[in-house]
């Protein structure tokens, strides 16, 4: 059993709207986000801010990048294994979680490396990352990779999820109105 989480509370300043609200296929990205994740999952938890209605869960410092939602979204569950993504990431392919998920063992988080960046905001992560994550944002600490430095991650090639997504599409992100464009047209 595992739970997914959807981090949205980032401010789009680089798209120019909220990202979660653009359309993908007929439906919001966060819309198919958590559709794609509640497939896999036995529940979805949406972290953002205050004023986004679709949240369940708020960060408690706004504004103050993703590490925050990952310790309040690991919080928040209710099962040891979680599907973390960030809500600007739609060609998300549940297969792929789901081979990630069994190769995370006994580490405490499972990321793919795509060109030598580790993918930490599509991965997976066992709940006992929380207080560590509370931690590092509690003395300051704003960047995800530091998590990397204080648990135990398992580092897997991108490489080896090819056969299901060619394109490794899963862990691209969509942060611009080019971006965005580029992977509607995917689809």
């Amino acid at each position: 059993m595992r739970t997914g989480i959807i981090l949205c509370g980032g401010r789009s300043t680089r798209m120019g709207q909220d990202k979660g609200s653009l359309d993908v296929g007929g439906e919001t990205m966060l819309a198919r986000i958590s559709r794609l994740l509640g497939s896999i999952s036995v529940e979805v938890v949406i972290v953002g801010r205050r004023d986004q209605a679709a949240v369940t869960v708020h960060d408690a410092v706004e504004d103050q990048g993703p590490l925050a939602g990952i310790a309040a979204g690991l919080r928040a569950s209710k099962t040891d294994l979680n599907v973390v993504v960030a809500c600007d990431m739609p060609l998300i392919n549940p297969r792929v979680l789901e081979r990630l998920a069994s190769m995370i063992g006994d580490a405490d988080m499972c990321v793919a490396v795509n060109d030598s960046h580790a993918s930490v905001l599509c991965g997976i992560y066992h709940s006992r990352v929380a207080p560590i994550a509370q931690q590092l944002f509690d003395s300051g600490e704003r960047r995800v990779m530091a998590l990397l430095d204080r648990v135990d991650v398992k580092r897997v090639d991108a490489a080896l999820f090819r056969d299901l997504d060619p394109q490794l599409n899963t862990f691209k992100s969509c942060d611009t109105p080019e971006t965005y464009a580029a992977m509607v047209a995917r689809l």
